[in-house]
């Protein structure tokens, strides 16, 4: 089985932190629910402007509120305003690969979405696969 990205949200921007909390990164539902995040998931956090790489947990903040709080320790890894890419994964056979579609969320400095995009991995006539990255939402 291999590790697979099924789901991201790209350059979102953290507005808020909070050190006492008992950990996690909390996230707008609306976000979540539309690439595929569910609460209590694993996830990789990659700051931009720092390079720091950490994994928690995903819970769920106020519906509608474009929210990205690090919670716990993962406050001391981001700013309130920097810019952070959260990746799920998940694992799959290598056969599979061509079966899944993750979503990508790209977003505005207000953390309104302003793109949404899909990975698609296609085997060709000869075996070989190829990659792209496509507009919109994948058909179902």
């Amino acid at each position: 089985m291999r590790k697979i990205v099924a789901a991201k949200l790209h350059c979102i921007t953290v507005t808020g932190s909070d050190l006492n909390y008992h950990g996690s990164i909390t996230l707008d539902p609306d976000h979540c629910d539309e690439a595929g995040i569910i609460p209590l998931e694993f996830v990789d956090i990659w700051n931009k402007a720092s390079g720091a790489r950490i994994s928690t947990y995903v819970i769920y903040g106020e519906r509608g509120s474009r929210c990205c709080v690090l919670n716990g320790a993962a406050a001391r890894t981001c700013q309130v305003g920097d810019e952070i890419i959260i990746c799920s994964s998940t694992y799959i056979e290598d056969h599979q690969i061509t079966d899944i579609k993750p979503r990508v969320l790209t977003f505005h400095r207000d953390n309104s979405v302003c793109g949404r995009l899909f990975y698609e991995v296609r085997t060709r006539d000869n075996g070989t696969v190829e990659f792209e990255v496509r507009e919109g939402s994948p058909s179902r």
